[in-house]
C-alpha cells in the first residue's frame, strides 16, 4: 500500500484515496514502524514537513520532506495540528493552502503515533550515569525511552554534542574526561566492551594535538543529542581509521572521514580477506624484516618518495629502495605510477581496518 502513494498531492479527496490513506498508516502499525520512521514516512507521504512531540516525555521530532532527515523542533504557529493526549501532539508545516486530505493523514498520524509514546508513558527504572549513555546511544532504543535518557542527563533535545569512540585503559579515559569537563560540565562516559562512549557538548579544537599518545578517539560529528547513536555509529568508524603509530592519526574526526566511511562500513573482514593485494601483504609481514617493509611501504604512501620514506622510517634510502622493489616484486605491479601507489595505499589501509574491528 505504500508504494501506491507516491505523492499526496496527485490524491483527490474521494472514497478510494482516504481508503489508500489508511492503508499506508495501517501498514506502518503492522510493520511495527519506530516513532522516527513513522514521522519520515508521513513527511514523504505529504511533501511537507511533518513532526510529533510529547512535553512529558521529552520526545520531539521533525522530519523534512525530501530526505526525510529527522531533527529535533518545535511545530510552528501556522502549523496544522493534531492533539496527543495528555501532552503531546503531530503536525503538518503545509505552506499554502492545505490539501484536501491532510485532515485524515493528521488523524492517521496521530492514531499511529499514540502508542509508540503511550507505552513509555509509566516511570522509568532508576538508572545510573552509565545506563543511560548506553540507552541514548542504542540503535534499538525507542525515540520516547531515548528523549528520556537524554532529559535525566540534563540535556535538552536540541543540544548538540559529539560522541567519542575512545581505545584506552579506564585511567586514560578517566583523565580525557576530566580535561574534558574543564570546558564543559555536560560530559558523561560510559564503558561500552572495549571502547568508551564519551558525551561531550564540545571537543577542543586542539584535541588531535593535546590527546596522549597512548589514548586513540574517533570523533564522532556533532549532531542534536536525540541522533547521538548515528554520531556514535560514526565516531566508531573514526575509530577504526587510528592508530598508536604513523603514518595514522590517533585522533580522526568522522566528519573528515568522506569517501573513507563507505569503504569501512560495505567492507567486511571476510571480503577484505579476498583482497589478493592484502593477502600478498600478510605474505610479506611474514618474511624476514616483514614488519620493517611493511612500515617502508606505507611510509612512501604517505611520503610520495623513497627518500623521504627512508628518513621517516630512519632507514637508508638504499634499504628503503630494496624493499619497495622487493614488494613490487611480490605485489606483482609498480609503485612509481599513480595508479600502483593508489592501489598500495588501498590495500594498506584495507588491512589496517581488518585488523581494527573496534
Amino acid at each position: 500500500m505504500k508504494g501506491l502513494l507516491l505523492r499526496l498531492s496527485a490524491l483527490d479527496a474521494d472514497a478510494e484515496n482516504a481508503v489508500r490513506v489508511i492503508g499506508f498508516f495501517d501498514q506502518l502499525i503492522s510493520s511495527r514502524a519506530s516513532l522516527s520512521t513513522l514521522v519520515k514516512e508521513t513527511a514523504k507521504l505529504a511533501e511537507c514537513p511533518a513532526g510529533a512531540m510529547d512535553s512529558m516525555l521529552g520526545v520531539c521530532l521533525r522530519a523534512d520532506p525530501a530526505g526525510g532527515q529527522v531533527t529535533a523542533g518545535d511545530a510552528p504557529p501556522t502549523a496544522a495540528s493534531r492533539p496527543l493526549a495528555p501532552s503531546g501532539q503531530v503536525w503538518l508545516e503545509r505552506a499554502g493552502t492545505p490539501l484536501p486530505l491532510d485532515e485524515l493523514v493528521l488523524e492517521r498520524f496521530a492514531i499511529a503515533a499514540a502508542p509508540l509514546l503511550d507505552h513509555s508513558r509509566g516511570p522509568m527504572p532508576e538508572l545510573g550515569d552509565t545506563a543511560l549513555v548506553e540507552l541514548v546511544l542504542s540503535a534499538a532504543a525507542g525515540e520516547a525511552e531515548r528523549s528520556r535518557a537524554v532529559r535525566l542527563l540534563h540535556f535538552e533535545p536540541t543540544t548538540r554534542l559529539r560522541v567519542l569512540a575512545v581505545a584506552a585503559e579506564p585511567a586514560r579515559v578517566k583523565a580525557l574526561v576530566a580535561a574534558l569537563r574543564e570546558i564543559s560540565p555536560g560530559v558523561h562516559c560510559a564503558s561500552l566492551g572495549p571502547v568508551h562512549a564519551v558525551l561531550t557538548p564540545e571537543a577542543p579544537p586542539a584535541l588531535p594535538d593535546s590527546a596522549p599518545r597512548d589514548i586513540r578517539i574517533g570523533v564522532g560529528p556533532a549532531l542534536p543529542v536525540i541522533q547521538a547513536a548515528d554520531s556514535w555509529q560514526q565516531a566508531r568508524t573514526a575509530l577504526r581509521f587510528t592508530a598508536l603509530t604513523a603514518p595514522y592519526p590517533a585522533v580522526f574526526y568522522a566528519d573528515e572521514l568522506g569517501a573513507m566511511a563507505a569503504l569501512a562500513a560495505r567492507m567486511r573482514t571476510e571480503d577484505i580477506a579476498q583482497v589478493a593485494d592484502v593477502t600478498a601483504l600478510d605474505r610479506l609481514a611474514s618474511e624476514p624484516h616483514g614488519a620493517d617493509t611493511l612500515a617502508a611501504l606505507t611510509a612512501f604512501c604517505s611520503t610520495g618518495s623513497a627518500r623521504k620514506a627512508a628518513a621517516a622510517v630512519y632507514r637508508h634510502h638504499s634499504t628503503v629502495a630494496a624493499r619497495l622493489a622487493h614488494a613490487e616484486s611480490r605485489l606483482g605491479f609498480a609503485f612509481a605510477t599513480p595508479a600502483g601507489r593508489l592501489r598500495l595505499e588501498l590495500a594498506i589501509v584495507l588491512r589496517h581496518l581488518r585488523d581494527s574491528t573496534e
